[in-house]
């Protein structure tokens, strides 16, 4: 029979595919004889098997049932019990943190018939139907799906006639039969007053949640499987909301914004766990515990310096105080800021408990590049409106929104104004450039999923009085309203009106060459971990680059050399009349003399890129465009011809373009006269251009430089056709004296060039992957079509976890990355190989070509740091078998 319910110390954080992180996590921490409450936790089996046939598995409420006797012998209460009522708090627990976006259920337990328990044996009644008055509320919402704002209405209500100290116990009995009345109304039926039956749908509840609308948004931006499940851990409740000496709170082994050591964190005295994540009370610094319960502060950095040794890292716990008592309830790797990560991944590397290889990878090159996003320029910046709580670093621009749904519309970057943020505003904060909330601090839900998800956040701002009824904010008598411009400092909290102007971030002077390396902590952390990616990195990384200043970028940025030059971008702005008159030539005459026009401006152009990129490779790509693509549009041109005849002038030169253009026109240009079929139908074209790349190396080494030219041919399909190329490239360079050796490749972006690999290495110096064409023709789209008709519902629905153009489709184009490379090599077994498509700059793409035997990738200038650090990262893993960038 298969076992579904494990108690805590069964387990450990191995486990975490079957126990889930939390419930893991728990279990080690009760191995390590941490205060962890008693409990156990069902299995992500368990959820799999009910997400499959839409019950829960033979067996597994006997087997909860079983493991429930053993809590109730743990703790001398019984679920149920009339006179001292054990209570249960049932919480998910995936294999990936998630938070907030499934289900927790406490105070499972209370019934009309327990809470005089309850009231009994802590000695206050008021505690006791709040709970109850609690539990009805969360059991109503997330089990049966009540409107929130069904009980939210009648609270609300309660709290503004009660006096000073809140509702009294008569006050919240009255007011659990009025939920219980909204309860039977909404849902058809009384509250359960069997406690069984209570745990049993809280469970089932759990298991269905993993499929919610906020689950699956969450896990799509953060790239979670959607087929793991969610485990439930179920153990004895205890309460912060008992009095002065009780209390609940978050806390962090290091600031998860910044890095910087010491204990920090959150503290609410006399309140649930739930009310400090939701951040519907602002909370106090945790140092504050020190002065209002010293020995539990001393009790809880005990507990937080032996995970942070145990686990090596930075973590986060959520505990309770129960009237002196302190309870561990949760603790995990906390998230943190880009900016944390490489703070504390240099910090451990110094304290001796992680190795330079470990810290490494705990970083990303993702957190690299949000590191490289700009900050404010406060030189003039207005005074702020506010100052909040800087949750998560990063600066925002943004208009003003109140809802997700504004947010998911708008056209341009917004900032989401919410009095707190709770799950459901996911879609809004995915879309937003910043959050800003009115409440909670650093550990609220706005400011942990806007962490890990690399936003702007800035939490706790009470000065701010939010309506979103409105559609405005105030802050005492300034009113701000929808869709006006402001801008937030998830660094220092402040709130400005207006768009405050942006400067380039510390790391990017530092990338740039305009900081020393140890300016700051953050800094020297990102110079000490790069460094090390590029001792250990066995891939190279080159740029994408068209201009001298481009090339000078990059290099400066850490390039070896450029990947990928696109000569057709040379012929743009006030080129065009050259390229359209190589198009209207007519006879050999003519098309010889467009082409001699264009000689010197590409060989000018190709000697400033030589001398910017000079000892180091450039690798030039002959013209890939259709030619037509340099004339003026059919629609425009047509609309122009029947103007001038309608009004009996003649067209001239537009007449002529039109004509070329209508010749020219194909149904779908990307599988058309392009490319190397280009080279091969407009004689001369191809020639040109070699001539003046060996024209202009030969002046480069006559200037004493040291250029280094690589001649790439695009869009082969056949040996055939890059033979022909070769023969007349080589015949061109032998004509230019002083010019050195060029090497001639291609670029693999036809599927059949990738499975005829070994073929075309006959006549190929080197290979570099087009990959962007690639995943177009291996997937039959057209990108420009699809991304904005259909992939949107792709993502939806799982097809695609991430777009096969951003990151790499290791599956499909992958193989056929690596059947090239093999039989490329096969060939030639020196064969150089590479990728100059956009996926060269992406992490994960990066790892992939690194295992697959790549000798470089080629991106954007400003992601060569990425893609270095990510190449480092991917050496390491595959000395490891392991990749943890936190």
């Amino acid at each position: 029979m298969t076992r579904y319910v494990y108690d805590f110390i069964e387990g450990d954080r191995s486990r975490a595919d079957l126990l889930g992180g939390k419930g893991a996590n728990l279990a080690e921490m009760t191995r390590l004889g941490l205060p962890v409450p008693p409990g156990f936790t069902i299995g992500t089996d368990a959820c799999r098997a009910y997400l499959a046939t839409g019950s829960p598995p033979d067996g597994l409420f006997a087997e909860v049932d079983t493991h429930l006797r053993r809590v109730e012998q743990q703790v001398g209460r019984r679920l149920g019990d009339p006179h001292d009522p054990l209570l249960l708090a049932v919480r998910s627990g995936g294999r990936y943190s998630m938070p907030g976006m499934m289900e927790t259920i406490l105070d499972i337990g209370l019934t009309d018939a327990t809470v005089a328990g309850l009231a009994a044996r802590t000695g206050d009644a008021r505690f006791a139907w709040d709970s109850y008055r609690r539990l009805i509320q969360m059991f109503g919402r997330t089990v049966h799906g009540v409107p929130a704002e069904e009980f939210d209405h009648e609270l609300a209500a309660l709290r503004a006639t009660a006096g000073p100290d809140g509702p009294d116990a008569g006050q919240l009995r009255d007011l659990v039969s009025t939920y219980q009345k909204i309860f039977l109304r909404v849902v058809g039926h009384e509250f359960p007053q069997s406690p069984q039956e209570q745990l049993r749908q809280a469970v089932q509840s759990v298991f269905a949640s993993w499929n919610s609308a906020r689950a699956r948004i969450y896990r799509r931006q953060e790239h979670i499987p959607d087929d793991l499940g969610t485990a439930v851990n179920v153990m004895a409740m205890v309460f912060g909301n008992l009095g002065p000496d009780s209390g609940t709170g978050v806390a962090f082994t290091r600031d998860p914004a910044t890095g910087l050591p010491g204990v920090y964190g959150d503290y609410l005295p006399d309140a649930q766990g739930e009310d400090v994540v939701a951040g519907i009370r602002n909370t106090v610094a945790l140092p504050e515990l020190a002065r209002l319960d010293p020995a539990s502060f001393q009790q809880l950095t005990g507990v937080l310096a032996t995970l942070e040794r145990h686990y090596r890292d930075l973590c986060d716990v959520e505990f309770t105080i129960e009237r002196g008592t302190l309870w561990m309830l949760q603790t995990r790797v906390g998230k943190r800021t880009a900016a944390a990560a490489f703070v504390i991944a240099a910090q451990l590397v110094d304290e001796g408990l992680i190795t330079l290889d470990e810290a490494l990878c705990r970083v990303s090159g993702a957190q690299l590049g949000q590191l490289m996003f700009p900050a404010f320029d406060l030189a003039g910046a207005p005074p702020p409106l506010t100052v909040g709580v800087g949750a998560s670093p990063g600066a925002a621009v943004g208009r003003v929104v109140f809802d997700s749904a504004a947010a998911t519309a708008a056209d341009g970057p917004v900032i989401l104004v919410r009095r707190e943020t709770n799950p459901d505003d996911l879609p809004g904060m995915i879309a937003a450039a910043g959050v800003l909330t009115a409440r909670g601090g650093k550990t609220s839900h706005a400011a942990v999923v806007a962490r890990g998800m690399g936003r702007t956040c800035v939490c706790g701002a009470d000065a701010l009085v939010v309506d979103p009824d409105r559609g405005e904010f105030t802050v005492g008598d300034r009113v701000v309203r929808a869709g006006e411009v402001i801008s937030i400092d998830g660094t220092t909290g402040r709130v400005y009106p207006g768009a405050v102007p942006v400067q380039p971030s510390p790391v990017a002077r530092y990338l740039a060459g305009e900081l020393d390396p140890q300016a700051d902590p953050l800094v020297a952390a990102v110079h000490r971990l790069l460094g090390h990616a590029d001792a250990v990195r066995r891939l190279g990384v080159r740029a994408n680059a068209d201009t001298a200043a481009d090339a000078r970028r990059a290099r400066a940025l850490g390039a070896a050399g450029i990947g990928l030059c696109r000569t057709e971008h040379m012929f743009l702005g006030g080129r065009r009349e050259l390229v359209e008159r190589l198009i209207l030539a007519e006879g050999p005459d003519a098309v010889a003399g467009a082409l001699a026009a264009l000689l010197p401006l590409q060989r000018a152009d190709f000697t400033e890129l030589l001398a910017a990129m000079d000892g180091l490779p450039v690798t030039i790509r002959l013209i890939d465009p259709p030619l037509h693509e340099f004339l003026p549009p059919l629609a425009e041109l047509t609309a122009r011809v029947a103007r001038a005849e309608a009004s009996g002038r003649d067209p001239g030169r537009d007449g002529q373009l039109l004509t070329a253009v209508r010749r020219m026109h194909e149904a779908n240009p990307m599988l058309g006269l392009r490319g190397v079929r280009l080279g091969l139908v407009v004689p001369g074209l191809f020639a040109m251009q070699v001539r003046a790349v060996a024209e202009a190396a030969a002046q480069r080494v006559r200037d004493g430089g040291d250029p280094r030219p690589e001649i790439m041919v695009p869009l082969v399909g056949d040996v055939r056709e890059l033979a022909v190329v070769r023969a007349e490239a080589e015949r061109v360079l032998a004509e230019v004296p002083d010019a050195p050796a060029v090497p001639i490749g291609t670029m693999i972006e036809v599927p059949r060039a990738a499975l005829t690999a070994g073929q075309i290495a006959t006549q190929a110096h080197f290979f570099s992957f087009g990959t962007n064409d690639l995943t177009q023709l291996t997937w039959a789209f057209s990108r420009d079509d699809v991304e904005g008709s259909f992939f949107g519902a792709y993502l939806e629905r799982g097809i695609f976890e991430v777009s096969p153009f951003e990151s790499l489709d290791t599956a499909g184009v992958g193989q056929l990355v690596r059947l090239a490379v093999a039989q490329g090599r096969a060939t030639r077994p020196e064969l150089t190989v590479g990728v100059c498509g956009e996926h060269g700059g992406d992490p994960d793409s990066v790892a992939f070509f690194a295992d697959a035997g790549l000798d470089y990738v080629s991106c954007s200038p400003y992601r060569v740091p990425v893609a270095r650090l990510a190449a480092g990262r991917a050496a390491v893993a595959a000395g490891t078998g392991t990749s943890d960038s936190r």
